[in-house]
Formats: C-alpha cells, sequence, structure tokens
C-alpha cells in the first residue's frame, strides 16, 4: 500500500520535480564556518574536527560523587534539565553532562552519523571532560538510540544507564511481525508514510517533509500535535509543565540552523539498518557491573509499550519499570525524575507495574 502511494506521489511531482525532489538539500553548515552560526556554548573538538557543545549543571564535577551524562530527545537539546530535584542532586552529588546531539544546537552536523557514531561521541565528550574511567547515562526518548549505542560499542565506560522511553525501530531484524505492525498501525497515517520512507528510501526523506502534495509526519513538525498526542502529554503541554514535539522556543533553538542535519538525519537513523540487533545483544555486565533500566508508559503513543515490552523479554538482563500513567513524557511529574535517578544510583525499588 504505501509502495503504491510513493509511486503515485512521485508521478504527481509536476516534470523533473522527482529529481529535485530528491537531490534538493541544503549542505550542512559548521559553525566554527565562514557562514555557519558562532558557537555561543562551552564545547570540545572531536577528533574528526567537528565541534560538540556540551552543558554542566548540578554539583561541579571536581566534588560530585556521581557523573551522569543525559541524552536529549527528538528536537530538544542540551538546555532541556533532567527532572531532579535540586535537594536530591545536592545530597548524592551530582554532576549532570548534557549535550547537543549532531546537527543539534550549537553541535557541528555529521551528515554521515549512525547509531554507532553516537557512542563515539559520547565517549570523546566524557573522556575529553575528564569524567573519569565510567560514567551513568540516561537516554531519553530519541537519545534511547544512543544508550543502546554506549550499551553494544562502549559498556566498559559505563556504571549504569536508563533507557527511558527510548526510542523504537519497527524494522529491527528480531522484531516479531506481528508485534511490529500491530504497534506501528497505531501511528496515525502521516507518521506510518513518513517513517516507512525514511527507513525505505532515506534518500528521498528530506524532500518528503519538504513537499506539500500530502501531510507529512506531525512527530516530526510539531503540526497537529494535539491530533497525535495522548491526554497525559497534552496536559503537560497545557499546563507548560514539559513542552513536546518543537512547542517552544528551547526546542526550535535546537534546530535553528539545520532541519535536515537535526531532525530528519535524527528521524532516517534510528529508522535506518543499524549495525546491530538490540534484541540480540547480550548482557554487557555478566558480573552485574552496572545496571540497566528501561521505563516505559502504557500510555505512551510514541514509543508503543508492546514493543519495550518485547524489548525486556528477549534482553532478560535490563530491569523494567512500567508505569500506568503519564504518556510519553510521565516522568515530568513530580518526583518521577528522583524516583528515576535514585533507583539508578542506589538501587531503590520503585513501586510500579511489572509486565514482562
Amino acid at each position: 500500500m504505501l509502495t503504491h502511494f510513493l509511486a503515485l506521489f512521485l508521478l504527481a511531482v509536476p516534470g523533473g520535480g522527482a529529481h529535485n525532489f530528491i537531490i534538493n538539500q541544503q549542505p550542512p553548515l559548521i559553525h566554527s564556518s565562514a557562514g555557519g552560526s558562532p558557537i555561543t556554548s562551552s564545547h570540545i573538538k572531536l577528533r574528526d574536527g567537528r565541534h560538540l557543545a556540551y552543558r554542566e549543571y548540578g554539583v561541579p564535577k571536581e566534588k560530585a560523587k556521581y557523573k551522569i551524562v543525559v541524552v536529549h530527545g527528538f528536537d530538544s537539546s542540551k538546555n532541556e534539565t533532567f527532572p531532579a530535584s535540586e535537594e536530591l542532586v545536592q545530597e548524592l552529588g551530582i554532576c549532570f553532562v548534557s549535550f547537543d546531539r549532531a546537527g543539534y544546537g550549537d553541535s557541528d552536523p555529521h551528515p554521515t552519523r549512525t547509531v554507532r557514531s553516537e557512542s563515539m561521541d559520547i565517549d570523546e565528550l566524557a573522556y575529553q571532560l575528564k569524567l573519569g574511567p565510567k560514567f551513568y547515562l540516561i537516554g531519553t526518548s530519541m537519545g534511547g538510540y544512543s544508550a543502546y549505542s554506549c550499551l553494544k560499542y562502549i559498556p566498559q565506560r559505563l556504571s549504569g544507564v536508563v533507557l527511558l522511553v527510548p526510542a523504537v525501530n519497527y524494522w529491527w531484524p528480531s522484531l516479531p511481525a506481528d508485534v511490529s505492525e500491530s504497534a506501528f498501525k497505531k501511528l496515525s497515517i502521516m507518521n506510518q508514510q513518513s517513517f516507512w520512507v525514511a527507513h525505505n528510501l532515506p534518500f528521498l526523506f528530506c524532500g518528503w517533509m519538504k513537499q506539500n502534495f500530502f501531510k507529512t509526519s506531525p512527530a516530526i513538525t510539531g503540526i497537529g500535535v494535539p491530533e497525535t498526542t495522548c491526554k497525559p502529554d497534552l496536559e503537560l503541554i497545557n499546563h507548560n509543565q514539559r513542552p513536546v514535539n518543537g512547542t517552544d522556543a528551547v526546542k526550535r533553538k535546537s534546530t535553528h540552523d539545520a532541519v535536515y542535519e537535526s531532525l530528519c538525519r535524527d528521524v532516517m537513523v534510528v529508522f535506518s539498518n543499524w549495525e546491530f540487533d538490540p534484541l540480540q545483544m547480550k548482557n554487557p555486565f555478566p558480573n552485574k557491573e552496572a545496571s540497566v533500566h528501561l521505563w516505559s508508559n502504557v500510555e505512551d503513543e510514541m514509543c508503543q509499550i508492546e514493543i519495550q515490552r518485547h524489548v525486556v523479554k528477549k534482553l532478560p538482563w535490563v530491569r523494567y519499570h512500567e508505569t500506568p500513567s503519564g504518556g510519553h513524557n510521565f516522568f515530568a511529574n513530580d518526583g518521577w525524575g528522583d524516583k528515576i535517578i535514585k533507583t539508578l544510583l542506589l538501587g531503590d525499588e520503585v513501586k510500579s507495574q511489572m509486565h514482562i
């Protein structure tokens, strides 16, 4: 069906339009180059010459007992603070390090970005900031694929990991067709079409998001969010507790230069054919030297619960925490940020429904 739809779309593009549709992509701007935006944030220079902007908050890292790297989600940035109370941060001695992922905010784009390259950026960031031989990691939403990458490629650097409502890929090789199809069909038709193009025809994706013949993914554009967002997430938006998908100035800042190298690239990477199958990963911590936690929510319409449940069935070494209400952004509600941090650092058991 989607193949027929795409063929119809390409035929509908006026003469010569299909060619422009495929190749009409602006070259990425390097912040430090002529014509690029000035870098206004603290940053490091990676081995390949790219700049990666970062932010430290909480207890100064020189005095901190715990150092946590936070990987932001889709259409976000380093400026989004993890919702832990100041009292807990000071009591435990936590230094948070957040950074703009490649193409976002003040970080240079990475046109050849892959799932694996995410872990390489994080490893080098931690090394240059002297976070020590090991650090903790929290990957939120789209930042979840970065966390999976770190578990695969740099587990020796990790003291513990949180996969917080992590992004899913409907085309993971080991994901059963019935589970994948059930979750995929729950998406709006606009999201289905856009994600299908991102996976099957990534060279068309940028043009797809620019065209006006058909409606595109509201999850990416932020247009039509109320029609595709669950009630709890909408309540958070309305109460200004935590904006969702491109609805505030902080997130708009995250993509001020190159939407293609931030939002579109993110979608293409997460729905690409990964270098590894996360559902087939062996326990990277066989001696229990670190713990891995996956937090999900029953009402999450962005990263569906049935896929998260299947992930933890395949990965019994992942500790699963399922919350019954609150949606994709449940952790923005009062107290959840502290519970997540305590569970990661102290091993506190938090009341949650378990469906494994």
